[in-house]
């Protein structure tokens, strides 16, 4: 045993495995954080559009009309309220996220020695993993960021009509803590938010390595060097999982906040059946999909981007 633990061979392959995952966590960061400030503007605008809840006045209309408002309001800083704590969060819940995604592909490979292949079910299992372990880890910047992002918004039943004064994180973290509950009070819808990642990312990941799979299978019949190829496929998948798990997402973010101005936005949920059931029945179908337009705008871009930078950064590591 001692032997094969000695041997140059075992030693080679222990510095790719823990190179391979230092590249999948560093590039999966970068990444992210780059992903989601090109699309800043739209994620704010589509978390504005989920929240305005039931039998209000709404003062956001449509995508672009609401990044117009928000610039009239608020200048260009309002376009980027809460991207500062987002890259912070984005980071290690996108550098978690790829290289757990890696390292279960490798645990589940194992079980067939020699097998290099990862079966679609494999990659299923490996991004809800990824998924839920990235959640769990950074949940509470996520909660903090939603509530920074609305805080200096128009809507009337969380400040009166008024515009206020943007909370610190800090200040945000130590409200929720010692008001609403302490450190439940910060996880406070992660279990909506896991059911809609989880699936989201084993979607999204499955679905972009399958298509560069088919791309690296053909490259002498078609010729898939253009960067364009990539970026088509990052937006496509996350297209897919955007549209299937959305219903989710805007209960992931209505939980965040539903206790903001004295839970008088709108909505107060039991349980995850009993929002879903109350979104459908008191704001029909499509308002499951308030926002739904601002999100394809945001992560079509923000994953195509982030693929693509994940690859080529990746790639780039490994070779250095």
């Amino acid at each position: 045993m001692n032997s094969i633990v000695e041997s140059p061979v075992y030693r080679s392959t222990k510095a790719i495995i823990k190179q391979e995952s230092n590249s999948s966590f560093i590039s999966g960061g970068v990444a992210g954080a780059v992903s989601r400030t090109v699309v800043s503007p739209f994620e704010r605008a589509k978390i504005l559009l989920q929240l305005q809840g039931p039998g209000s006045q709404h003062a956001y209309n449509g995508m672009f009309s609401t990044i117009f408002k928000m610039y009239a309001d608020e200048g260009w800083r309002g376009l980027f309220r809460g991207n500062l704590l987002n890259c912070v969060r984005i980071f290690p819940y996108s550098a978690i996220q790829y290289s757990v995604f890696e390292k279960c592909k490798e645990l589940l490979r194992r079980r067939d020695p020699g097998r290099t292949e990862t079966y679609g079910s494999e990659r299923l299992i490996a991004g809800s993993v990824g998924g839920i372990v990235s959640v769990a880890l950074t949940y509470p910047l996520d909660l903090v960021r939603a509530r920074i992002t609305i805080q200096t918004a128009s809507l009337k039943k969380l400040n009166k009509g008024k515009l206020a004064d943007a909370p610190g994180v800090w200040r945000t973290l130590k409200h929720v803590y010692l008001h609403e509950g302490g450190i439940r009070g910060l996880y406070r819808g992660l279990y909506a938010t896991t059911l809609g990642v989880a699936p989201y990312v084993a979607i999204n990941f499955s679905l972009y390595e399958k298509m560069r799979d088919y791309m690296d299978q053909h490259k002498e019949v078609h010729d898939f060097s253009n960067p364009l190829w990539k970026l088509s496929a990052g937006a496509l998948s996350s297209f897919v999982g955007g549209v299937l798990i959305y219903p989710l997402d805007v209960l992931r973010k209505r939980y965040q906040v539903a206790s903001m101005a004295g839970g008088e936005l709108g909505f107060q949920y039991k349980s995850v059946t009993h929002a879903l059931v109350t979104i459908f029945t008191t704001e029909g179908f499509f308002g499951a999909y308030k926002g739904l337009t601002a999100n394809l705008y945001k992560i079509v871009p923000s994953m195509a981007v982030s693929w693509f930078c994940y690859d080529t950064l990746k790639e780039a590591i490994n070779k250095w």
